[in-house]
C-alpha cells in the first residue's frame, strides 16, 4: 500500500519557488499544514506525499507562469481538482508545488445549436448541468462522485450513463492545455470530426496530469430526452442478472444505464439508503427516449428478464424517485464505508469485453467468497465495468494480504479476457503494477511521448508510468 518517496528537489529550488509564488499570487500560494494535507490525496486508499506549498490560479497565463517557473527550477506539479480521485494520482510523491483548478469554474460558452460548450477545467459536473438548464441539453458523463471536467477529462472518466453517451474520451472535441515549459495551446477544434495531424487532444485525456496542465475542455451536449423511466429488477443469482444485460446488448436496446449490484451490495445499500429491495442481485435500469420509444424498450428488457429468470419491475418515473435510485447507486461507496466501520475499501474498477462478463464476473465472485472479507460488487456491466469493494481492516496484516491479492487477481483475469485493469479510474499510483501486462511495449512508447513533452519530469512524478 505504501510508495516509497521519489527523490525531491533540492530545498534552495523549493524554497525559490515558494517565495516566487507567493510574491505572484499573494494570499493565493498556502503553505499551511492543513491545506497541504488536503491536497496530499484523493478518496481512495492513502497514498504518501504532501505539496510543499498549494497555489490556486485563476488564469491561463498563471498556470503557465507557475509551470514555467517549477520547470527552470525542476520542482514537481501536481494539478487538482474536486480531489475525487481514486488511485492516487494527487498524491504529491516528491513535494512541490499542488495547482488546485477550483477558481476555474467558469462556463465560457455554450452553443445550443452546435450542441457544445467550452468550460474552465475546474467546473464540477453538475455545475455544467445547472448552467444548460434552460437550454433543454446537457451533458451525459456521471462518474457518480461530482468531481471537476478537468479532472474527468485527465483520468479519461465515464459512469453509470457511458453505455449511452459514451466516456470522456468520446465527449470532447477539444482542450486548452499548458505544457511544463508554460506554452498555453488549444488542441482539436468545435468540429464533430477531423483528420489534421496528430489527435493532440486524446493525447491528454487520460493522461492523469503528467503532461501538462488541462485548463479548458471543448464539451459535446445532449438533448434532455422527452421520456426516462428507470427501473429495477432483481434474479435469484448473479449469472441471469448478466446474461440479461448481454442479451439485451446484443439486441441492441439503447438503454442509458444498466447498473448491477450483487446481493451483498443490495443489502449494503438497503442500510444505507432504505431502498427495501429484497436481497439477491439487482439490475438498475434507465430507459431514455420518445415516451413510444421507452414504453416499447421496457416491454422488449421485461421478456429478456423473464427469459433469465429475473423478476418483475420496480418502476421509478418520478424525478424524485428516480434521483433517489441513483443517489443509492452512487453512494455505494460511503454505503460499504458506514456498513463496515472502521474498515477501509479497496475498490477494485475492470473493463471487459461484454460476451467476457459473465465468466469474469463468476471467477471474481468465487474468488471474493473465498476470501472470507465483505466484497460486493456493483457495475456499469452495459459496458463491461464492474467494480468490486474489497472491505479490509489496514491494521491486520492477514486481510490486507488477502485485499490486495484479489484486487491483483480481478485485474489481471479482465487483462487475460482481453479486457483492461481500468475501465474509468484511472492508474495513478496504485495500478502501475499492471501497465506493462497490459500494454507490452506500448508502455515504453509511453514513457518516450512522457520524456519528450515532460522533459524534466515535473509534471506528477511516480504516476502512471512503471519506474
Amino acid at each position: 500500500m505504501h510508495h516509497a518517496a521519489l527523490p525531491r528537489p533540492s530545498a534552495e529550488a523549493v524554497a525559490a519557488v515558494v517565495t516566487a509564488l507567493t510574491r505572484m499570487l499573494g494570499n493565493r500560494a498556502v503553505t499551511s499544514d492543513s491545506i497541504r494535507e488536503q491536497h496530499s490525496h484523493g478518496e481512495g486508499l492513502p497514498t504518501i506525499g504532501m505539496p510543499d506549498i498549494v497555489v490556486f490560479p485563476e488564469t491561463n497565463e498563471e498556470v503557465a507562469a507557475i509551470l514555467a517557473l517549477c520547470n527552470s527550477h525542476r520542482v514537481p506539479v501536481v494539478p487538482f481538482g474536486a480531489g475525487s480521485s481514486l488511485e492516487g494520482q494527487l498524491a504529491a510523491l516528491a513535494g512541490g508545488v499542488s495547482i488546485d483548478m477550483n477558481r476555474f469554474d467558469a462556463v465560457l460558452e455554450v452553443n445550443p445549436d452546435s450542441m457544445d460548450c467550452r468550460v474552465q477545467a475546474g467546473v464540477t459536473r453538475e455545475a455544467v448541468n445547472a448552467h444548460l438548464r434552460d437550454t433543454g441539453l446537457f451533458f451525459p458523463v456521471d462518474p457518480g462522485a461530482n468531481a471537476s471536467i478537468g479532472g474527468m477529462a485527465a483520468t479519461r472518466a465515464s459512469g453509470t450513463n457511458a453505455v449511452r453517451y459514451g466516456t470522456m474520451r468520446e465527449n470532447i472535441l477539444g482542450l486548452t492545455i499548458v505544457t511544463p515549459d508554460g506554452r498555453i495551446v488549444r488542441t482539436g477544434s468545435r468540429a464533430r470530426k477531423s483528420s489534421a495531424g496528430l489527435d493532440l487532444t486524446h493525447l491528454y485525456v487520460g493522461s492523469e496530469g503528467t503532461l501538462g496542465v488541462i485548463t479548458e475542455i471543448q464539451l459535446k451536449l445532449y438533448g434532455v430526452p422527452e421520456s426516462i423511466v428507470a427501473a429495477t429488477c432483481s434474479f435469484p443469482g448473479l449469472d441471469g442478472a448478466v446474461a440479461s444485460v448481454v442479451a439485451s446488448l446484443q439486441a441492441g436496446l439503447k438503454m442509458s444505464r444498466i447498473e448491477l449490484l450483487d446481493e451483498v451490495q443490495v443489502r449494503i445499500c438497503n442500510a444505507y439508503s432504505s431502498l427495501g429491495l429484497p436481497e439477491t442481485p439487482h439490475l438498475f435500469l434507465e430507459f431514455a427516449g420518445s415516451k413510444s420509444g421507452t414504453d416499447e424498450d421496457v416491454e422488449f428488457m421485461k421478456a429478456i428478464v423473464a427469459d433469465h429468470g429475473g423478476g418483475d419491475f420496480q418502476f421509478a418515473e418520478r424525478l424524485e424517485d428516480r434521483n433517489r435510485l441513483w443517489k443509492a447507486r452512487h453512494n455505494c461507496y460511503y454505503a460499504c464505508m458506514a456498513f463496515a466501520p472502521g474498515k477501509k475499501n479497496m475498490g477494485t474498477d475492470a473493463c471487459v469485453p461484454i460476451s467476457a462478463l459473465p465468466q469474469v464476473l463468476l471467477e471474481t465472485k468465487a474468488d471474493a467468497a473465498a476470501s472470507g472479507l465483505i466484497t460486493p460488487i456493483v457495475g456499469h456491466v452495459g459496458d463491461g465495468n464492474f467494480h468490486l469493494g474489497i472491505m479490509f481492516d489496514e491494521n491486520n496484516p492477514e486481510e490486507v494480504d488477502k485485499a490486495e491479492g484479489m484486487a491483483f487477481r480481478v485485474a489481471r483475469r479482465a487483462i487475460a479476457a482481453g479486457g483492461t485493469c481500468s475501465g474509468e479510474h484511472g492508474i495513478g499510483v496504485h495500478k502501475i503494477v499492471h501497465l506493462e501486462a497490459e500494454h507490452g511495449y506500448g508502455v515504453e512508447l509511453m514513457k518516450q511521448i512522457k520524456a519528450t513533452l515532460d522533459p524534466n519530469g515535473i509534471m506528477n512524478p511516480g504516476k502512471v508510468y512503471p519506474a
